[in-house]
């Protein structure tokens, strides 16, 4: 009876029961390239990822797919070249970012030939964080993966999909026969794997030629980059009405006409840190208040291009979901890549950097003429590697999300991006674009001490004096 219940539940696809059992993995040795194509390219997962920001990458710390002869040959020849520039960057970088730091923390300078304990474990890792931009997107990693038992189900009947159907078979059959040990009993409604010929992407390319994810990159960039009119995150759909419905939401809460509450007054009360106090809260409490729930109502879309390493991490923000693209479309014949900020600002640093990529897309491209699979040939591409895509979001978790990356220790890059959108939202929700910015000028305008909430970590910029408009870092 219980099989059976079990079976006519899920195959009516009635899937809510699944939901409420977990299952926690520890993974190591996977790549980068598979856990932001796969693992981390939904909302429904909860994991704890060593940094590259902040842990230093060795050599040995890279997968190999199942290459043989020259191609693997030139492929770990390729990933030391990669590895030996980044550990040359950090130390070309780290005088530009000890003068940056120290006028920033005068405080802090040297005394006695003794480094102050802050800088010592902060300039290294500020290095590191702009080095990892050569390193190549099959570092590995480990972390901590949490989902549900729908979720997994999910992942075993998609893991034959671009852009790591290798990798990604092999990892979910690992998961999934690590939780069958411990209830056989899943195994009754668990569907095989599509088949990656029956995968979207797959059947949209095959009547193409071999190389079809790339046949029409070079359009494709000089039309999306055109596009973005210099923007790093272009605002391209907004609701004129934005701040007049928001205004309603509130009232509609509250239960009170217009005449008691303007439009003025509503998104005052609702967005304002001085009277919304969550805004000011460490524990993001916005999705539980009735009122600040009126938030998701104001919606907004950005074209946006980042390096594969910051996008990374502004997909962790999983409730601004995303049309990520399939890598393997991008293996183009030329480099197409960011340069961090701070690299401009060595020029030794910077020849390293282009000369670095260069030899990068020269060796993709040798692997791709010795026959190599398209999948294979992607782990070469660098951290620094363009990703192109739309994102969208309701305000809830839009300002959420620009909070946290309006932060001076956030990304630089993803900064800079949140910098954009929050400066647009601005332009076309002025009402609205006023009450965005960093945690301590939200906590500022809360009353609420310290200021800023990261202790230690303190930029070093009394943030919460400054307008959007001031917003301004390298480092």
């Amino acid at each position: 009876m219980r099989d059976r219940i079990a079976r006519t539940i899920y195959d009516a696809g009635h899937h809510t029961t699944f939901q409420h059992a977990h299952v926690q993995f520890a993974l190591e040795n996977v790549s980068r390239h598979f856990i932001w194509s796969f693992l981390h390219s939904h909302p429904f997962y909860n994991s704890e990822q060593v940094s590259q920001r902040y842990v230093r990458v060795t050599p040995d710390q890279v997968a190999v797919p199942p290459l043989h002869g020259k191609a693997l040959d030139l492929y770990v020849e390729t990933v030391r070249r990669q590895t030996e520039a980044y550990g040359t960057l950090i130390e070309l970088l780290l005088p530009t970012v000890e003068r940056l730091y120290f006028e920033r923390f005068p405080g802090r300078r040297p005394k006695d030939n003794q480094p102050h304990p802050l800088a010592r474990r902060w300039i290294p890792k500020k290095a590191q964080e702009v080095a990892r931009y050569v390193l190549p997107v099959a570092t590995c990693a480990y972390l901590y993966h949490t989902v549900s038992v729908l979720t997994l189900l999910r992942y075993y009947r998609l893991c034959q999909q671009y852009d790591a159907p290798t990798e990604t078979s092999f990892v979910v059959t690992q998961m999934v026969q690590a939780v069958l040990r411990e209830d056989p009993l899943l195994e009754s409604i668990l569907e095989e794997p599509l088949p990656l010929e029956e995968t979207l992407e797959y059947r949209f390319w095959a009547p193409m030629s071999t190389h079809a994810p790339t046949l029409y990159s070079a359009e494709f960039r000089a039309e999306f980059d055109t596009s973005l009119e210099g923007h790093t995150s272009k605002l391209v759909r907004w609701s004129p009405d934005n701040e007049a419905v928001l205004a309603q939401a509130v009232r509609e809460v509250l239960g009170v006409p217009r005449r008691a509450l303007s439009d003025d007054e509503a998104i005052t009360l609702v967005l304002d840190p001085r009277q919304n106090r969550y805004f000011g809260e460490s524990l993001n409490l916005t999705t539980l208040s009735k009122l600040t729930r009126t938030l998701a109502h104001p919606h907004y879309t950005f074209r946006k291009k980042l390096s594969h390493t910051a996008d990374s991490q502004d997909q962790r923000h999983r409730m601004t979901p995303a049309s990520r693209p399939a890598l393997t479309a991008y293996l183009t014949a030329d480099p197409d890549y960011i340069t961090p900020a701070l690299v401009h600002e060595v020029p030794t640093a910077k020849a390293l950097y282009e000369e670095t990529m260069v030899r990068t897309w020269e060796a993709i491209n040798g692997l791709l003429a010795l026959g190599v699979a398209p999948e294979y040939a992607a782990y070469l591409l660098p951290n620094a590697v363009s990703i192109r895509f739309t994102e969208s979001a309701d305000l809830l978790n839009l300002h959420h999300k620009l909070r946290m990356r309006l932060c001076y220790n956030a990304q630089e890059e993803i900064f800079s991006a949140s910098l954009d959108e929050a400066r647009q939202i601005g332009e076309v929700n002025p009402r609205i674009g006023r009450y965005l910015g960093a945690p301590c000028a939200l906590r500022h305008a809360a009353g609420i001490t310290p200021f800023c909430p990261e202790g230690d970590r303190y930029c070093g910029v009394p943030v919460w004096r400054l307008t959007l408009a001031e917003y301004e870092r390298l480092l």
